[in-house]
């Protein structure tokens, strides 16, 4: 007799989230006991909904295990008001590292924090009206938008339509507000971790996060493909008439598991605007229902939408909807990148975009940014917005205030104009080594000298001029979505990388891999042949990533035969 097959086991942390999903575990009763100086495992999970993860100095762990935090805001569209930006400023010089890290999602970080300040710090967020929740865990993230105010009222319609996805994608349990602002001893034993449902997640979330952003062409500076869900403004006669959504986005994969892969969203349909909301939960909650709940490595909703199939999806998602989507509308991407210098903004106010080295704001003996950000706020008022690309736009600033600010920045070493090289400029890293528990290898701390390095020899093939986007993570978890950039390097092992090739400008195509386990003293020697032969090779116009799309990848991934 055939009998059918036992149901794959639940991972770990779907058993974790039914026996408490109101996500409190014990964590309030852990923070309130100075006995000790980390969470348990189980309520490390928990720990991520409300946007902290726990983890350990690793430059130490030789000694002992030096147990700190990393905590996120949540900040749609990295829009950062006045009061808001000088709360995090206080706070990370109070009770962190003396430093704020842009996050790749237009959020902040604080990192190096202690268990004996998490409570100070998370209460000081939440007293500003600023708030952690749901910038971490099985729920939908951070949700990005263009930063830059640059020539029209389009992007402050677009950040309005951010925040109210934001805002209706929020998890609705009051653990968050009990522990960190009421101050409450929550255990598993309290009777509402047996009842509670979240009325849009249900009772275990999602099976794994999920990330939402919004795109106005012919800029794709977030990203957009490398989403979830993703809604690309569509313009007519200096109008937003809707969006087209896509969806099915994401970059992580674990090496050496072939079940794991990046992959860009597919194209669904056309939305007008007042159903933006609706289309967000709908693409939710095709997740909730059908993401794979047995292999966490296997449950984000990309693998949903390459396994069922787009016509599934889209089927699915106007159920929910109750109306057929129309078809998606022309558009175009061909830029990628942030504004520095000074501008003008749409209503005659100016806007100036500063460049912040791996998206890490701190004073160093060279330049003393996090200081001179501190006084031009205080002093002005200015609005800061996150770009995706790790550096900060300072907003709305008065004509008349753009000679003073300038000022106090070049008093403290940060110049206005040619702020950094070119190559730097479009360039991201994730955080890694020290404060990361999933790095394999550095990142932020040596992309500064690789980049140098880089640098030298676009000097020696005669393209020193030449932009070039290179991003480094240290693992392939995408944090610095290197799998879009045209060099990406991966971490694979200490001082060891893949090479990746081949991404484009628009940030519409993924790269490929080029060379496996890549020392980081032969990277230049990988390199230079490839870009010799693109300065002598090229098209007219032509971009390195494009180039070696063209010819050094056409025949998939490694180099191509000559």
């Amino acid at each position: 007799m055939i009998t059918d097959p036992a149901p794959a086991k639940l991972s770990r942390n779907e058993g974790l989230k039914e026996a408490c999903p109101t996500l409190s575990g014990n964590i309030g009763a852990t923070l309130a006991n100075t006995t000790v100086d980390r969470f348990s495992d189980d309520d490390y999970e928990f720990l991520k909904f409300h946007g902290i993860y726990q983890g350990d100095d690793r430059d130490k762990r030789k000694v002992a295990k030096h147990y700190q935090f990393m905590v996120r805001g949540r900040l749609p569209g990295g829009v950062v008001s006045p009061d808001h930006y000088l709360m995090f400023d206080r706070l990370a010089m109070q009770y962190g590292n003396q430093t704020l890290r842009i996050t790749s999602r237009q959020g902040f970080q604080f990192h190096g924090v202690v268990k004996s300040s998490l409570g100070p710090l998370m209460k000081g967020i939440n007293e500003a009206l600023a708030t952690t929740v749901a910038a971490c865990g099985d729920v939908n993230r951070n949700v990005m938008a263009p930063a830059t105010p640059a020539t029209s009222r389009l992007v402050e319609q677009v950040l309005e339509d951010a925040r109210k996805v934001s805002n209706a994608l929020l998890p609705h349990t009051k653990a968050y507000h009990q522990i960190w602002v009421e101050g409450k001893e929550l255990t598993l034993e309290d009777e509402s971790n047996k009842t509670f449902v979240d009325p849009l997640y249900g009772k275990t979330y999602l099976p794994r996060k999920f990330k939402t952003a919004f795109a106005i062409p012919p800029l794709n500076d977030v990203d957009i493909f490398t989403n979830c869900v993703g809604f690309i403004a569509i313009v007519e006669n200096d109008k937003l008439v809707g969006y087209n959504l896509i969806a099915g986005g994401g970059l992580g994969m674990s090496h050496g598991n072939v079940q794991t892969y990046p992959r860009l969203a597919d194209v669904i349909g056309f939305i007008t605007p007042e159903k933006v909301v609706e289309a967000a939960k709908a693409v939710l909650t095709v997740h909730r229902d059908f993401g794979d709940r047995t292999n966490r490595k296997h449950a984000r909703l990309k693998y949903v939408l390459e396994e069922k199939g787009v016509e599934w999806f889209r089927n699915e998602i106007e159920q929910r909807l109750g109306f057929k989507l129309e078809t998606a509308k022309a558009y175009q991407f061909t830029k990628q990148g942030d504004l520095f210098g000074w501008h003008e903004q749409f209503d005659g106010n100016h806007f100036l975009g500063l460049y912040v080295e791996s998206g890490r704001v701190k004073d160093t003996d060279k330049f003393q940014l996090m200081t001179a950000l501190r006084k031009i706020v205080e002093q002005f008022r200015t609005e800061v917005r996150l770009t995706p690309s790790q550096n900060i736009i300072l907003a709305n600033v008065k004509p008349a205030d753009r000679e003073p600010i300038t000022k106090i920045l070049a008093q403290h070493g940060i110049p206005v104009e040619n702020q950094a090289s070119i190559i730097r400029q479009a360039s991201m890293a994730c955080p890694a080594l020290p404060t990361c528990g999933l790095a394999l290898a550095e990142s932020e701390r040596v992309l500064p000298d690789i980049l140098g390095r880089i640098e030298g020899l676009l000097a020696e093939v005669g393209l020193q001029d030449e932009e070039i986007i290179i991003r480094m993570t240290g693992c392939p978890n995408g944090c610095a979505r290197s799998m879009m950039s045209e060099i990406g390097l991966v971490g694979r092992a200490p001082n060891k990388y893949q090479l990746y090739l081949g991404g484009n400008r628009s940030s519409t195509r993924l790269n490929r891999l080029y060379k496996e386990n890549v020392k980081t003293d032969d990277l230049t020697n990988e390199l230079r042949p490839v870009l010799a032969r693109f300065a002598q090779e090229r098209n007219p116009g032509e971009h390195f990533g494009d180039f070696c799309d063209r010819l050094l990848l056409k025949d998939g991934a490694g180099p191509a035969s000559a």
